[in-house]
């Protein structure tokens, strides 16, 4: 309660404080003004760390705070990264956070409190990669279930809490560089700017989406003349829209630039006499670029593979007794460019504080991928070995994604009404992600005794395809919390009651533009005097000139699509209570009533009349991809406060997980976390669980801290992925299971090391789970194992820091360890066994000095051990991607 929280916040500085001066006393005798400048630096990690377990200690229901000196400290550069540290968390694709072993549906992202888009093309979840650590004052993750959060909760609710308005003048500047061990050389193109040519969006309209030889001729009206025939003419109406395609390609091997960053921020407050309150503001800028390249292999596992099978393609042998159907060997090159920009407005007077928060943030990506491609088992690929050829695959692919939120918020305390508290927020937020420019080449390379020789692009259809892709997320939110404390002898008792409101609306399409090659044969586009690297520059108007080789709307034909549009609007209320009596027993709970509407429609750009549009949007598809529920959700939480010591909690909690916006309906696209082309599906129902929680909680003295959990979740109709393979590919979509259950324990620990060495501690945390899903063999199709771990789940993660905070305050540093155990990110199918992603022993050094007060140079060394990401199935490698070691050094001044 509010009393109590004061007295812990109390408690806690007076504790720092003796902790702080005797690490002085222990450290030398020195003069007065050096000690004080030890007292103010020598336990500025621990102690932060100690204060966010303080605040962790205070929640009513079980939660895990981490703050900004501790995302510091662990050199974590943005929120995803940062929350992997979190006790039972794991980090996916660098994005999305896994808690307690459950996807990323399982778990929800907030911004102070507010529901925001994602910039995400595939979830409704914020890609956590793309909030900068800086802008972070901290982060709260809570694990057991408050009726103040939404009601989609399965793993954990988090709420990122950005820097305020500071009380006092504050500014800093930082700058820094880094390198890459993967990231020296790489591959490198002219990308093109703009994106669909305004001659292609005419032709869509012009033709009805269709390009071929006879349509033009039949909506052009075209006559033969002296000169050309209507198939002559109608070919060089095709050849100029292709024309209009950007198709100077060519990729080259170059040594990439150093990543570099500058951050820099302002802020101060000042008193008005208007009406004797305070004004402040804070701005802050940054920017940041870097390159990475990486070795890559993907495969399509053989089925009923022998144990001695082989795992490579060097010789005739190797493929006649493979291991894989196809084997992709890859080189990727990745350039990212970031940048964000905060500028935040406050005021405050006496109990009252309102702030106007804005963010805004930019996330490009630019991807080129080189590829060979060899088969033992396809009929269409070939192996180098066996029949001197290959195909060749040139990717490109450029992301722009956006994030910019405006929130207007509110905290009030009324004194002379009871201590009444009202704090809300209005906010508006506003994701995009645009894909301006995409292609995808294919060539066959052919050799002589295993040298290359030449590459050609055979007879067939799909020889590029370029893709163009916009999408727009919008969320309106606001809410507000009234809380009433009422305190009488013997027990302390707060009221709560809210509201929670979330409107959104997402739009979103795609196109795509094939070139095919119609002369029926192939046509050798690189003799050999070339790299093949240059091969992907061949559409020059020399060669297409006149040729068979023909551009085509890609479009999918009624009544299938790609494209969508979806709306989501929840209203929430909730009543809740708070009570601690005698000091020794604190009981949590609440209700929350929650309306969830939803409407997701698959739609098309080849909607050119009441025909096409009574086939997209009938309304039977629309009822189809709908869902409309309202229902109860409680939560009950007690404590037990047995001294300063030791507490224990216990809670119970009434969740549920719905289906993501496009999974309802049957539109397909590619999932970035599995590379494996997805469809939606009518009907996919929500989960329900239920969810139980122990822990027990130990503070000792000079900040050490012990904790053990327990926890255990019944899900109902749980959301899996069922795959089905085909000779060179997977593709995938979504069913109900019937059951799936996830339990575990957790151990999390901060121990002071003064004992062994001055200036050193510890802290960590170890999660040890399982868990089992049971999916309808009805449903299952071919699926391996309809019973089984869940999608994502790892039945350990360990997170352990060594750090060290010398006496003088003028180096701190940490020895960071994480690692997660396998996990299943694709389910096996027609007797193969569940590729499974190995462990990650990610192994980070982060070392700080600090010159003066004002001053602190950061050097960060990442993946120690050189690891690679490596995914399995049936104990052989059917993916594999290098990391690389990146150090990286940073200059910080605060003014």
């Amino acid at each position: 309660m509010t009393n109590q929280y004061k007295l812990q916040k109390l408690a806690v500085a007076v504790g720092l404080g003796l902790f702080s001066y005797t690490s002085v006393a222990i450290a030398q005798e020195e003069e007065q003004q050096v000690m004080e400048e030890v007292v103010a630096k020598a336990t500025r990690l621990q102690g932060s760390a100690a204060a966010v377990i303080a605040e962790r200690k205070n929640q009513a229901f079980v939660a895990d705070i981490l703050g900004a000196e501790q995302m510091s400290r662990t050199g974590d550069s943005d929120a995803a990264s940062a929350l992997k540290r979190v006790t039972g968390l794991t980090l996916v694709d660098g994005k999305f956070i896994y808690v307690r072993g459950l996807g990323e549906r399982y778990s929800s992202a907030r911004l102070n409190g507010a529901n925001i888009p994602s910039p995400d093309l595939t979830r409704n979840v914020v890609p956590l990669d793309i909030i900068p650590s800086s802008i972070i004052e901290s982060m709260a993750v809570q694990k057991a279930f408050s009726a103040n959060m939404p009601a989609a909760f399965g793993g954990g609710a988090i709420d990122i809490r950005t820097k305020s308005v500071p009380s006092d003048f504050t500014s800093s500047i930082e700058i820094g560089l880094a390198h890459d061990t993967s990231a020296s050389d790489g591959l490198t193109y002219n990308r093109p700017s703009g994106g669909i040519s305004t001659a292609l969006k005419n032709a869509i309209v012009d033709y009805r989406g269709r390009f071929t030889i006879d349509n033009i001729i039949k909506r052009s009206n075209l006559t033969d003349t002296e000169s050309q025939t209507v198939s002559e003419q109608a070919i060089a109406i095709n050849n100029g829209l292709l024309s209009s395609l950007p198709r100077d390609l060519v990729i080259s091997e170059e040594s990439l630039d150093p990543a570099y960053n500058i951050k820099a921020h302002i802020g101060n407050s000042f008193d008005e006499n208007y009406f004797g309150g305070q004004l402040g503001f804070l701005a802050s800028i940054a920017y940041e670029t870097k390159w990475d390249s990486a070795e890559k292999k993907t495969s399509v596992i053989a089925q009923d593979v022998e144990a001695d099978c082989s795992t490579t393609l060097a010789t005739a042998e190797d493929v006649a007794s493979s291991c894989f159907n196809t084997v992709k060997h890859s080189t990727e090159t990745t350039e990212n460019e970031r940048y964000s920009g905060v500028l935040n407005l406050g005021y405050k007077l006496d109990n009252h504080s309102i702030s106007w928060n804005n963010l805004y943030l930019v996330d490009n990506e630019d991807e080129v991928e080189v590829s060979q491609v060899e088969s033992a088992g396809g009929s269409t690929i070939y192996t180098v070995a066996v029949d001197d050829r290959a195909n060749r695959v040139h990717e490109f692919d450029y992301e722009e994604r956006t994030l910019h939120v405006s929130q207007l918020l509110g905290q009030h305390t009324f004194v002379d009404y009871w201590g009444l508290g009202f704090d809300w927020q209005y906010t508006r937020s506003k994701a995009e992600t645009e894909i301006p420019f995409s292609s995808k080449y294919n060539f066959r390379d052919n050799f002589t005794n295993g040298s290359y020789a030449n590459s050609t692009i055979t007879g067939d259809d799909n020889r590029a395809v370029y893709s163009y892709t916009d999408m727009e997320d919008r969320v309106n939110s606001y809410g507000g919390n009234l809380t009433l404390p009422i305190y009488a002898k013997g027990f302390e008792l707060e009221f709560k009651a809210g509201y929670d409101f979330s409107d959104r609306g997402r739009n979103y399409t795609t196109s795509s533009f094939a070139v095919h090659n119609k002369s029926g044969s192939g046509i050798e586009i690189n003799d050999g005097s070339q790299s093949p690297l240059s091969n992907s520059g061949y559409l020059s108007d020399s060669f297409i000139s006149g040729q068979r080789i023909l551009v085509d709307f890609n479009e999918p034909s009624a009544p299938d699509a790609d494209d969508y549009i979806a709306a989501q609007k929840i209203d929430a209320a909730y009543g809740a209570f708070d009570v601690i009596i005698d000091n020794k027993f604190r009981v949590s709970g609440g209700v929350r009533y929650e309306e969830f509407k939803q409407t997701s429609v698959g739609t098309s750009s080849l909607i050119f009349g009441q025909e096409d549009l009574n086939i997209f949007w009938a309304p039977e598809k629309i009822e189809a991809g709908s869902i409309f529920t309202d229902d109860l959700f409680s939560s009950l939480a007690f404590t037990y406060l047995a001294n300063e010591k030791y507490q224990i909690r216990a809670s119970y909690g009434e969740t549920i997980v719905r289906p993501d916006l496009r999974e309802v309906v049957p539109v397909a696209y590619y999932d970035p976390l599995t590379d494996i082309r997805t469809f939606g599906r009518v009907g996919l129902e929500s989960s329900p669980i239920k969810n139980y929680d122990l822990r027990y909680e130990y503070y000792a003295d000079n900040g050490n801290s012990y904790t053990v959990a327990a926890f255990y979740k019944d899900i109902e109709s749980p959301i899996e992925t069922v795959l089905q393979v085909g000779d060179e590919d997977y593709s995938a979509t979504f069913v109900n299971g019937e059951t799936g259950e996830v339990q575990g324990v957790e151990f999390e620990w901060m121990v002071d090391l003064v004992k062994v060495a001055d200036g050193f501690f510890t802290s960590g945390n170890i999660t040890l789970s399982d868990s089992e899903v049971s999916i309808d063999p009805a449903l299952a199709g071919n699926l391996t194992n309809p019973t089984k771990r869940m999608s994502g789940h790892s039945e350990y993660v360990v997170n352990l820091q060594l750090n060290y905070d010398s006496a003088d305050g003028n180096h701190s540093g940490s020895l960071v360890y994480n690692v997660f155990g396998e996990r299943i990110i694709a389910s096996g199918v027609g007797g193969r066994e569940d590729a499974l992603e190995q462990p990650f022993h990610a192994l980070d050094l982060v070392y700080t000095y600090y010159p003066d007060f004002n001053s602190q140079i950061k050097l960060k060394v990442k993946n120690l051990l050189d690891e690679s990401l490596e995914v399995t199935q049936s104990d052989i490698a059917v993916r594999e991607k290098e990391i690389g070691t990146s150090i990286s050094l940073s200059y910080t001044y605060d003014f």
